[in-house]
């Protein structure tokens, strides 16, 4: 992941303010702005143009971007797609999960299924062997597939023998039917109980003791100080925690900053390029980055935090709340990356007692 110099920050600051303030149209930043990060700064500028209701005028910054896009990062042209579709407003078109078809499409991209595949058998490096019936819980458990397959290769490298029960836990109502569904079919004679709700809601009255705390690209729904309150709530409940996350810095920077839009501008351009490129119909890849990956940008580039709906944080900053939070009686098991390129990167994250 690149990052800007403080000097950089100011000066990408300075600039954006000034073609907010005067509607000015793009131009060769070749002189100003560090060359391999002219494309960067045109996101930006129409970032920042389009959030405040300018986004014709965005546009135009997209388009001229997008024709120095390259390396696989295209996020000019696919945000200047997205308006186009959107009637040109920047603005969510739907609640992220409401559907999920859109998100079993994101865990069949080769890349994604890869970086799963790599994170199940980091867990089952990192996990001791339990010796007695397993409890696990799912926070934010998607379709379900992630949470049967783990314990499957748990079992199958004896690790786990017989499991007591698992708790689904999800915000979307037709994920936590559809993940009952999928995990019921590789344990039908297990407990599974589900819970329709956001792990924030519910953190405090969870009453029951688990082995392992399983999320997968969900915890990341809070903002930094509100993970910190709800891990405390369920650290006297678990034993395990391991998580399995984007490595982005979209929660503790601001709205309309410089960082905020680097981020985004890298993390969710690569995630939606590997969603163009994988092989689906039209009308499932257009719903997976309009109605998942874009509602989820748009929400994080227009609205304040703790309005927002996600907070991907970098992996040092996982390192620092997880210690803080869950040491010393926790320690780190495992920190592996899952999927890593210069861009984007998704690792495991594994703290025990």
């Amino acid at each position: 992941m690149l990052f800007l110099s403080e000097q950089e920050k100011q000066l990408w600051s300075s600039l954006g303010n000034e073609i907010l303030d005067k509607r000015l149209p793009p131009r060769d930043m070749q002189d100003e702005v560090r060359g391999n990060l002219v494309s960067f700064f045109h996101y930006y500028a129409g970032i920042l143009l389009a959030a405040h209701g300018q986004e014709l005028l965005g546009k135009q910054w997209f388009a001229e971007g997008a024709q120095i896009e390259d390396d696989g990062l295209f996020s000019n042209a696919f945000t200047a797609a997205f308006l186009e579709r959107q009637q040109n407003r920047f603005i969510m078109p739907d609640t992220a999960f409401a559907d999920p078809r859109p998100f079993v499409h994101f865990a069949g991209v080769p890349e994604v299924k890869g970086a799963r595949e790599r994170f199940i058998k980091q867990c089952g490096h990192s996990m001791p062997r339990f010796n007695r019936p397993l409890r696990i819980m799912d926070i934010g458990c998607g379709n379900g597939a992630l949470a049967a397959t783990l314990l499957k290769h748990l079992q199958e490298a004896g690790k786990v023998g017989d499991i007591d029960e698992i708790l689904l836990i999800d915000a979307s109502p037709a994920m936590v039917v559809l993940a009952k569904e999928t995990v019921q079919k590789d344990f039908p004679n297990v407990t599974i109980r589900t819970i329709n709700s956001r792990i924030e809601n519910i953190s405090d009255s969870i009453d029951a003791s688990y082995d392992v705390a399983l999320s997968s690209l969900a915890y990341h729904h809070m903002p930094m100080e509100l993970k910190r309150v709800h891990l405390e709530k369920l650290k006297s409940r678990i034993d395990h925690f391991v998580i399995f996350e984007l490595d982005a810095n979209n929660d503790t920077p601001e709205l309309h900053s410089p960082d905020l839009a680097l981020s985004v501008y890298q993390s969710y351009g690569r995630i939606i390029d590997f969603v163009f490129a994988h092989d689906a119909p039209v009308d499932v890849v257009q719903a997976c980055v309009d109605c998942f990956l874009m509602t989820e940008a748009v929400s994080i580039l227009t609205q304040p935090r703790g309005v927002r709906t996600d907070y991907h944080m970098l992996r040092s900053q996982w390192r620092e709340l997880f210690d803080s939070v869950l040491g010393p009686e926790f320690t780190c098991r495992c920190d592996s990356t899952s999927y890593g390129d210069e861009y984007l990167d998704l690792f495991t994250m594994h703290y025990g007692r």
